[in-house]
């Protein structure tokens, strides 16, 4: 089942790429104390992520920000050189910080998890994006499997 409003971000280590190369960050850190947007995408680099979902966060950052959100995050079942390639090729630079979930850690203790093992794809995660306020989900968005619809900067900047 998958994480619902009230429920805790599970604590698992994830990756982000550091001044001095990869480095862990655990998810309480990131969660503590602040109100973030996590948003995941099945993956860095496809269609849709690349062309509509991590460029409309990193468009409308500073909307979401004046809201009283202290920090965007996207995950994605990459390892920490892709997602670190795809955030500078995206523009993210401070409006959007990438976090690789390449265990699957995160994707699975929430219950997001998305097997497309047979076209090639492997387990990634599913499309979602979240509203976290020290460490507890207060909003939950999933798109269906092929869709991106709930889980946009401006559906999620509408329901701040």
């Amino acid at each position: 089942m998958a994480i619902q409003v009230g429920d805790r971000i599970p604590s698992v280590t994830l990756m982000r790429m550091g001044e001095k190369g990869p480095e862990a960050v655990s998810s309480d850190d990131v969660f503590k104390g602040k109100t973030v947007v996590l948003f995941g995408v099945p993956g860095a680099f496809t269609p849709t992520c690349s062309a509509k979902h991590l460029p409309g966060f990193v468009q409308h950052a500073d909307q979401i920000k004046a809201k009283g959100v202290d920090a965007i995050v996207c995950t994605a079942v990459n390892d920490v050189f892709v997602m670190d390639a795809w955030g500078k090729d995206q523009g993210a630079g401070d409006k959007v910080m990438m976090v690789a979930d390449g265990d699957a850690n995160l994707t699975k203790a929430a219950g997001l998890e998305f097997d497309l093992t047979g076209k090639g794809l492997g387990l990634r995660c599913q499309r979602f994006a979240m509203v976290v306020k020290d460490g507890v989900v207060t909003q939950m968005h999933i798109d269906a499997p092929g869709k991106f619809e709930l889980t946009s900067a401006e559906h999620t900047l509408a329901h701040l």
